[in-house]
């Protein structure tokens, strides 16, 4: 079981579309908002520094979706985000959405930690796998 990483997000009117809930891409906008925060506040590595100076990228291999409850302009989600598997330059995360009536939407995405300048999967960085083997109880 892996150790989880919270946040609380709150649902803007930006996220909304005209029926006054979340238009569903914003909450893909939103996986990608809490995976940089996870790097920088549980992991302690900065996400932009990853990408800009390391040239490395984590792309979505895949992504399984489930939207369970509306989200309306106003509430606030919890985010919690946890690794379900770790491999050699893939990992696959399970990520809920929550708000006080119980789960908004869930995910399943695996990322692949790539080279930016060959585009190729690479095995994750030495720094980076020794923090993500932490957060894995």
């Amino acid at each position: 079981m892996s150790k989880t990483f919270e946040r609380h997000a709150l649902v803007r009117f930006a996220d909304c579309d005209p029926a006054g809930i979340v238009f569903y891409p914003r909450y893909f906008e939103m996986l990608n908002a809490l995976l940089e925060d996870w790097f920088a506040q549980a992991l302690g590595i900065d996400f932009a520094d990853f990408i800009t100076t390391r040239r490395a990228g984590l792309p979505s291999r895949r992504i399984e979706s489930e939207f369970v409850l509306v989200s309306r302009c106003g509430d606030t989600l919890t985010q919690v985000l946890r690794i379900k598997r770790l491999g050699t330059t893939s990992l696959t995360l399970d990520v809920r959405y929550l708000g006080p009536d119980g789960e908004r939407a869930r995910f399943e995405q695996v990322l692949v930690c790539t080279s930016l300048d060959t585009h190729r999967a690479t095995p994750f960085p030495a720094d980076l796998r020794a923090a993500l083997e932490r957060f894995i109880e």
